[in-house]
């Protein structure tokens, strides 16, 4: 238990994590709450919203309640509608003193907050070449994941269902396909509305996932964060032991062979 533990790392760029579950910090009731939750999840990389901090100001209640916090803090794109908005918002948060590592999320579309594949990636080239790391949010695409690794993107993070929508992996086949393909780690992001979801995503070989709503919105915000911790550990376990793949029903205990001893 213990080697999994310590030896079983996240890589991202070079930086390691334990954790595999990202959390996101919108929708929680208070900067206390979402600072239980995040503490009780265990993870290594907090998401926040730039469009929703002001990064000037140290009282900042979102950024008060995340100081002194042993994660790295990822700043996202959220609401940036064209690859020129995901870029100036970047730029801001760098020049904020944030580490230069960026959540990419372009999304046009106010009604289900679907990415654009194309802005997406006019984005990502523009920041890699200006040294940033680059986590963009994409739609299943296997094609779109290969093109934003190609660019030099740090992970791709293909939603399992639209943004809040709490309805889990409705993209598995797709998220199979891109895992199976991918050179960089592949973090399920957005639609993950249970921690069984999100055991379901480690199972299928996914090397992280990030949960914001399904916490946030959750009667017991830091009792589901802690859940969430939990099912993406079992779910990392059982990929890593090697979950049996069975298209036909086959007896656990065999009829033939000992009947005559």
């Amino acid at each position: 238990m213990e080697f999994v533990k310590s030896q079983d790392l996240l890589i991202i760029a070079g930086r390691s994590f334990q954790s595999r579950l990202l959390v996101g910090t919108g929708k929680f009731a208070s900067g206390a709450v979402m600072r239980r939750a995040v503490d009780a999840s265990g993870s290594q990389m907090v998401t926040v919203a730039l469009r929703r901090v002001d990064l000037d100001n140290p009282r900042d209640d979102l950024m008060a309640a995340l100081a002194g916090g042993d994660f790295l803090l990822l700043p996202n794109t959220s609401g940036a509608r064209d690859a020129g908005e995901a870029v100036r918002l970047a730029k801001l948060a760098r020049a904020s003193g944030l580490e230069p590592w960026i959540k990419l999320e372009v999304t046009p579309d106010p009604r289900y907050l679907l990415p654009d594949g194309v802005e997406t990636l006019k984005a990502a080239e523009i920041l890699i070449r200006d040294g940033f790391t680059v986590l963009p949010y994409m739609n299943a695409d296997p094609i779109l994941a290969k093109r934003l690794e190609a660019l030099g993107c740090a992970t791709v993070m293909p939603l399992g269902s639209p943004i809040g929508s709490n309805k889990g992996l409705k993209t598995r086949d797709a998220i199979g396909i891109i895992i199976e393909n991918s050179a960089v780690p592949v973090i399920v992001d957005a639609g993950l509305g249970a921690p069984s979801h999100a055991a379901e995503a480690m199972e299928l070989g996914a090397h992280a996932v990030l949960v914001n709503t399904a916490i946030a919105t959750a009667e017991d915000p830091t009792g589901m964060a802690l859940a969430f911790k939990l099912a993406v550990e079992a779910g990392r376990r059982a990929f890593l032991a090697g979950l049996p793949q069975q298209r036909e029903a086959e007896a656990s205990s065999p009829l033939t062979g000992f009947l005559g001893k």
